[in-house]
């Protein structure tokens, strides 16, 4: 799976009409009333990838898997939740697994689909979410500290250690500053820290959601929510979930022919889905053959054996060599068996980085 995406926002933004669309499975309840979506809706989709279709041209295989995404959407929170208002916190435990958090933001005016806070206020809305979000880090934060200061007493350096390391994110609550700020001045705290799964050290992408009139140029609402992303170093990605919804009953081309009118590249699927790879820093890579074309997702950066370790742990561990060719090789040859007779297929071995899109091959033993 390339990541799994946890969906937050106010009740009544559009998140489970966005979810309808980009999961396509069209199985998250929406109407115009807060609090509709009460169990948390799952959905897994195909990572679309142009180089994957090319590949597949070419090598024709029996078999074809993309890798995937999974969209969590969790009922609509509100001011208070963290002491039980509305639906209260308890839906965050879904989200505590996920990669990346995706904060719908309503940037739209229509009167004739009710605000929770009876008025359209990007600023307003992000600011509520996020304290939520905070308070509930807090509460886990505070029964973590309380649970280990005992112990610690003891003399147990690596309990004293955690305990410190724990506090140390409870201050930077306590100043309202969301957990990732921490982490980002002491990413050696992580491994304090990972197993309470903290929702404010995940990555956050806001998702402006908007009208059609705002898809070609911001309106002031979307340019609100990049000032707030920008600030806070996050990504902002616009969606119209009712134009993304239309796209989902267009073939292929008459969706291309669509986005071109509204001076769109690319789906608000497509957009999102990049945003999340480019945020957490992932790639992906191809392996190919006449059985099975497959894409795989790995952190850039990832060694040979690692990517092999994403297929099998025996291949990691017995790992030999790589072959490799590029992506850019692939598509000026059209043939592994043309791109290796003209030397483009290459061996590596356990130091090679896997680049963006190569296609690889595993020698290995166990």
């Amino acid at each position: 799976m390339g990541f799994s995406c946890g969906i937050v926002g106010l009740p009544n933004v559009g998140k489970s009409t966005i979810f309808n669309a980009l999961s396509k499975a069209q199985n998250a309840e929406s109407a115009n009333y807060p609090f509709c979506t009460i169990d948390p809706n799952r959905g897994v989709i195909p990572v679309p990838d142009e180089r994957m279709n090319f590949i597949i041209q070419y090598i024709k295989p029996k078999s074809i898997v993309p890798t995937t995404v999974e969209f969590v959407d969790i009922a609509g929170l509100v001011k208070g939740a963290s002491h039980g208002e509305g639906r209260g916190n308890q839906f965050l435990t879904h989200i505590r697994q996920t990669d990346a958090v995706a904060h719908v933001v309503r940037c739209f005016e229509n009167d004739e689909i009710v605000h929770v806070e009876n008025k359209v206020d990007p600023a307003n809305d992000i600011e509520i979410i996020n304290t939520e979000l905070l308070l509930a880090d807090m509460e886990i934060l505070d029964k973590a500290v309380t649970k280990h200061q005992k112990a610690a007493k003891s003399g147990d350096k690596a309990l004293k250690k955690k305990v410190e390391v724990l506090e140390e994110f409870l201050k930077c609550a306590d100043e309202g500053k969301p957990l990732r700020a921490l982490l980002k001045e002491h990413p050696e705290y992580i491994d304090e820290i990972r197993e309470y799964n903290f929702i404010t050290i995940k990555p956050v992408l806001y998702v402006a959601n908007v009208d059609e009139d705002a898809l070609a140029e911001d309106n002031e609402h979307v340019k609100t929510v990049r000032q707030i992303a920008s600030s806070e170093g996050a990504e902002v990605v616009k969606i119209c979930g009712k134009t993304e919804c239309e796209l989902q009953d267009l073939s292929e081309e008459e969706a291309k022919e669509y986005l071109q009118t509204l001076g769109m590249e690319r789906s608000g699927l497509d957009s999102l889905i990049k945003s999340g790879y480019d945020l957490l820093g992932l790639i992906t890579f191809f392996t190919a053959g006449e059985k099975e074309v497959r894409a795989w997702t790995v952190e850039n950066g990832a060694s040979a054996p690692q990517a092999a370790g994403k297929i099998h742990s025996d291949i990691e561990r017995g790992f030999i060599r790589a072959e490799v060719c590029s992506y850019a090789d692939f598509e000026k040859y059209k043939s592994l068996t043309t791109a290796k007779e003209n030397g483009r297929l290459r061996l590596e071995g356990k130091d090679y980085v896997v680049q963006d899109g190569d296609i690889m091959y595993f020698r290995f033993n166990v």
